[in-house]
Parts: structure tokens; sequence; C-alpha cells
């Protein structure tokens, strides 16, 4: 194998297959197999043979609640696109410890994208984060600023209402012929 960077799947396509489930990043078992090119069967049973390789913060399977969410959002078509099973899914450690278990070029190949694709995917997050942040603090100013602006507006309006008193007659402003200014 030589030094080249090969890259047998868009990135893309990677990414669009990461789900957020359980507050994890994770790939589905069918998607996984289908980027390795083998049967999903074939992984599970690889998987199964080597269950010691996966603990749980490794890889899950979904609740049937989980995974009709998965279907309802119309990241699944239909529950028949598992096979009759509910799936498992693999986190980035998962996805690593994969690559122990299946053995083919390409699934390391694969394997190699997959991890970079979750590096730059944290990456962004922790970039996002910030940038959140920031945006939360001046959201927080703005809301401060609105508060006041509507309590400042509302004190004017009150002011506004209120009845105006005179105590005596408003003299009148400009010039006055000399027969009117004696009345005043």
């Amino acid at each position: 194998m030589n030094n080249k960077e090969t890259n047998l799947i868009p990135k893309e396509s990677i990414e669009n297959v990461i789900y957020l489930i359980r507050g994890e990043k994770v790939m589905l078992d069918r998607d996984l197999a289908q980027l390795y090119r083998v049967k999903t069967i074939a992984l599970r049973q690889q998987v199964k043979r080597n269950i010691r390789r996966f603990p749980s913060d490794f890889m899950f399977m979904l609740t049937l609640a989980e995974a009709r969410a998965l279907v309802s959002q119309n990241v699944i078509p239909s529950m028949r696109s598992f096979g009759g099973a509910r799936p498992y899914v693999f986190t980035e450690s998962g996805v690593a410890m994969l690559s122990s278990v299946l053995k083919s070029d390409r699934a390391i190949q694969v394997n190699i994208q997959i991890i970079r694709t979750f590096i730059r995917l944290r990456k962004v997050l922790s970039l996002h984060k910030g940038i959140l942040k920031q945006l939360t603090k001046h959201e927080l100013k703005l809301l401060e600023l609105d508060r006041r602006t509507h309590k400042i507006s509302a004190i004017i309006n009150d002011i506004l209402r209120l009845p105006i008193t005179l105590k005596r007659k408003p003299k009148p402003i400009g010039f006055l012929p000399p027969n009117k200014r004696a009345s005043l």
C-alpha cells in the first residue's frame, strides 16, 4: 500500500450517515456494512464473535423506539431496512475497533476515512461551541437591552397618559397687536 492518501468514499457520504443518538455520534451497522461492502449480517457476525472488543460505550443496540424515531425522521425508509432486527450502532471508538475485526484492505481504508471524519466533525463542533457561546453572550446582552428599552417605553407612555393640569392660562407666544397686550 502506498503512502498516498486514498479516499474510497466521498467525505459527505460518511458525514451523512453519522447520527446523534443518546448524546453520542454513531453510525448504524447497515451503513457501515454498506461502506465496507459487506453484508450487514456478516458484519454483525464478526462483531458477535469478538463481542469482548465492543463494550457498551463502543457499540449498543437501538431500542425499538429509537429505531422507529429514525424511520419517522426519514433517516431510514422503513423498519424493514433493518432486516428484521434492531440495529447496532457504533461510536467512534467502536468504528475504530471494527478495523481489528474486519481485516480487508477496504475496511482498513474506510475506517481511516471514517475516523478522520469523526475528528473533523469534532473540530467543527468545538469551533461552533465557541461561536455559540459568543452568540449566547450577545443574545443575553440584547435581551437585557430590550428589557430596559421596554421599561423606558412604559415610563414614557405613563407620563404621556398623565392629565395636563394648568394653574393659569398659558401666555401666548409670538407678537400681539398693542390692543391685545393689555388684556393679558
